[in-house]
């Protein structure tokens, strides 16, 4: 169980999470709501890239992660990725995965035995030696994936993994997404304006409407929410 208790991000007069209380209990978790609504801030908070007001609280098997340095967070098994993605041209694919385990506590075996499984998981192992320069969208994508899962994730972050995809590509990524939980035990938080990525990945889904959170709940019911559909679907 991710709890969320008493979240509040702050920017000068603008509340970015007001008071954010939430429990996630599922293996993917939906995270959506109209632009501006605090989605990035909230997976921001995560990570500690955002200074959380008095009193919040993010923990998750009852370790206080704001507690945690960003550093302290990524070695625990805090996983991110970002909207504009992050894959280094100059490197290669094993290379681009490889960072995320150059400052971890592994040893250097378990270190490369991490990197396979996770270039095995994405079914990039034949590509490891491929710059990051020469894959298309879809590919870099699950580069971050692997990086997302590479070593010990305990919760994995995802920030509109599906944009610039199409929509067969998206069924491929679904599906990758949803074995993060089966084969690393980690949670997944994902962010995501199509509705049916949320839809199918997402067991429980959470929305947030300036910085509010108006429904938490099983996907299917959230997404019919009357308030929800008013906010985010239109």
């Amino acid at each position: 169980m991710i709890r969320i208790d008493n979240l509040t991000v702050q920017f000068g007069g603008v509340k970015a999470l007001n008071d954010v209380c939430v429990h996630l209990v599922g293996p993917v978790v939906g995270i959506i709501g109209p632009n501006g609504a605090g989605k990035t801030t909230l997976l921001n908070a995560f990570s500690g890239f955002v200074p959380t007001a008095a009193g919040s609280r993010i923990s998750m098997d009852d370790v206080d992660l704001l507690a945690l340095t960003p550093p302290a967070r990524a070695r625990w098994g805090v996983r991110r990725s970002f909207q504009a993605e992050q894959v280094v041209d100059d490197l290669s694919v094993a290379e681009n995965v490889q960072v995320i385990l150059d400052s971890s506590a592994l040893s250097r075996q378990e270190r490369r035995a991490a990197l396979e499984r996770a270039l095995r998981f994405v079914d990039l192992e034949d590509q490891a030696g491929r710059p990051g320069g020469s894959l298309n969208a879809f590919e870099r994508r699950l580069v971050e994936l692997a990086r997302a899962v590479a070593g010990r994730p305990r919760v994995v972050l995802l920030d509109e993994p599906g944009g610039g995809l199409s929509g067969g590509e998206v069924d491929m990524l679904r599906e990758v997404i949803g074995r993060i939980h089966p084969e690393f035990g980690a949670c997944t938080l994902l962010i995501d304006h199509d509705v049916e990525l949320i839809t199918a990945a997402c067991v429980e889904t959470m929305v947030l409407d300036f910085g509010t959170l108006i429904a938490h709940g099983p996907t299917a019911q959230v997404l019919a929410d009357p308030q929800v559909r008013n906010a985010y679907l239109g």
